[in-house]
């Protein structure tokens, strides 16, 4: 598979973005390297059309102009985790659900740790919005962009004008 990279800069720092020709394999950041990407044979440092509408979807997003994604998504994962992925993309734009809320959701109530490192390993940050998952008490808890990072994105969809 052909992937392309590239990377844009944001409120929350950069973000690195891969796509194939068809697909959005990742958002990722600086420190990741998810098992797909590893195995690359190439990735061609350009954009492409689907990396181009990532980004100015991405960019609506930040002005809070956006809160849904139209992009052609590819997850790569086990079925576990691509569950959990999936069921994270049924939070509602501007609300949180806690690792427990996931887990009961997808019908495994005492795996809220396996739902917790399923999260950790979602591979499209901010479109799969792993970033509305918060801990039980209601504190903000893991997430690969840094609780920081976190914060902001939820402070965005506080904050929308539509």
């Amino acid at each position: 598979m052909e992937i392309y990279h590239q990377i844009i800069a944001s409120p929350v720092g950069a973000l690195h973005l891969y796509a194939s020709t068809q697909h959005l394999l990742g958002i990722l950041w600086g420190n990741e390297q998810p098992k797909w990407l590893l195995q690359a044979k190439k990735i061609h440092v350009q954009p492409n059309v689907i990396l181009q509408k990532t980004q100015n979807q991405l960019t609506e997003y930040f002005d809070r102009k956006r809160h849904t994604f139209d992009l052609p998504l590819l997850l790569q994962g086990t079925v576990f985790q691509k569950t959990v992925w999936d069921s994270l993309q049924n939070i509602p734009f501007g609300e949180t659900y806690s690792y427990l809320q996931i887990a009961q959701f997808i019908d495994h109530p005492k795996a809220v740790r396996a739902v917790g490192a399923a999260i950790g390993k979602n591979p499209i940050s901010i479109i799969v919005p792993c970033h509305r998952v918060i801990g039980t008490n209601g504190k903000l808890t893991g997430f690969a962009g840094g609780l920081e990072n976190k914060k902001i994105l939820l402070d965005i969809e506080q904050q929308v004008v539509f």
